[in-house]
């Protein structure tokens, strides 16, 4: 019986130089995650016994787990590679339609714009609106728009904050008006830029008119009659008083094809213009219209939203990944290729964003690295190998006392 317990710790202890090599060809792996083997002892025993247990028969491999500690995080620069950072796995689709989960995040995006990973499988995620909002709680397959460039959109409201200085002085029909102007760049609907200038003319007490011309300001002045866009009304401490909403102003756009005849209206809001005894100053001159833009890279940000870069400024959300995580990741199945699988023993997924409850968050332009410790790989090699040495050397005596049996005269 000592071979068959000789030969059981030399299958154990080869056994255990398998995971050991294994973790150490893959100490450079995205996302591994290293190895045990786990052994249980095997006993004899017989029906009826009683008293002590039996004697013992050698040993069997009763297990080998994998440790889900979080690896160190490598700066790489590549957008699309993503790295966990805390608990999780990224969610993915394989070719073959089967789902299966990841800690390996170097993503790619293939010729139909879905975002995958090196063995091809789709990364799942939920669709969002263009502000990045989750618009469904399914998770789907992860794309980025296959276009190269964003439309353009006309100008539809402005917002403007500034201060006029409360010591100007009354503008009349004989003097001329002491004006302050400002200008911003607006765009049609077909993304043909337009500037706009702004005139203020102080024309009573705690009262500015709003021209969209200078010409137009001194005409009006001269003449004597009010003219403009519209009234800034002031309270006495410096607050505005009117208008409480925003004004609509029309453009006229150098591009005909827009509107009627080139025009259209667009909305001013002036609601934290002041008046104060201190130098005309814009703090704040915005506008909501752009022109067309060529897509110019992609950003997967630490909540998951994967957001596309245009060259005209804009940026536009398509999607968030989704995580998913498990009740014991022991029992999940590793298939190769950084994926495991779903069992009965894991429990079902439990899925959610980056960053929410129990979910780490997304470090783009890093990986994961694995967490295998070579220097505790190496000495366990070490250990493993004594263990086959002196396993061998049972069997080796074991063969000498049956030769000293036979022997016998």
């Amino acid at each position: 019986m000592s071979f068959q317990t000789g030969l059981s710790g030399l299958s154990a202890s080869s056994k255990s130089l398998d995971v050991i090599g294994n973790n150490i060809a893959n100490a450079n792996t995205v996302g591994m995650k290293a190895s045990r083997a786990e052994f249980a002892d095997i006993v004899s025993s017989s029906l009826g016994a009683s008293g002590a247990g039996g004697a013992g028969i050698g040993v069997s491999m009763a297990n080998i787990s994998q440790s889900f500690t979080q690896g160190n995080i490598s700066i790489t620069g590549n957008n699309m590679d993503v790295a966990i950072n805390g608990s999780g796995f990224f969610q993915v689709t394989r070719p073959d339609g089967s789902g299966a989960f990841t800690r390996d995040g170097q993503f790619k995006i293939d010729k139909s714009g879905n975002i995958v990973t090196n063995t091809g499988a789709n990364v799942m995620g939920y669709p969002t609106d263009s502000a990045g909002t989750p618009t469904s709680v399914t998770p789907q397959a992860m794309t980025v728009p296959t276009g190269a460039s964003i439309a353009a959109n006309a100008t539809s409201a402005i917002t403007a904050e500034l201060n006029l200085d409360a010591r100007a002085a009354v503008a009349t029909p004989t003097t001329s008006p002491t004006q302050y102007g400002t200008s911003l760049t607006t765009y049609d609907t077909q993304g043909v830029p337009i500037t706009v200038n702004l005139y203020f003319v102080k024309s009573a007490v705690d009262t500015w008119d709003v021209y969209d011309k200078s010409a137009t300001a001194q005409t009006a002045i001269t003449s004597g009659t009010p003219g403009g866009l519209f009234q800034m009304k002031f309270n006495p401490d410096g607050s505005l008083l009117s208008p409480a909403t925003a004004q609509a102003m029309s453009i006229t756009s150098p591009n005909p094809n827009v509107g009627t005849a080139g025009v259209f209206s667009a909305n001013i809001d002036v609601s934290k213009a002041t008046q104060f005894g201190s130098g005309f100053n814009v703090s704040n001159l915005t506008q909501d219209g752009y022109t067309a833009g060529d897509l110019i890279g992609v950003n997967i940000e630490t909540s998951g939203n994967i957001t596309t870069r245009y060259s005209n400024g804009q940026t536009m959300t398509s999607g968030r990944i989704a995580l998913a995580d498990f009740r014991n990741t022991q029992g999940l199945a590793p298939t190769g290729g950084g994926e495991y699988l779903e069992t009965f023993a894991s429990g079902q997924p439990i899925q959610g964003s980056p960053g929410m409850g129990k979910f780490g968050e997304l470090r783009s332009g890093a990986l994961e690295d694995s967490n295998v410790d070579l220097t505790a790989e190496l000495v366990n090699m070490m250990t493993a190998q004594r263990g086959y040495q002196a396993n061998a050397q049972t069997i080796k005596t074991q063969d000498q006392i049956l030769s000293t049996l036979v022997n016998l005269r």
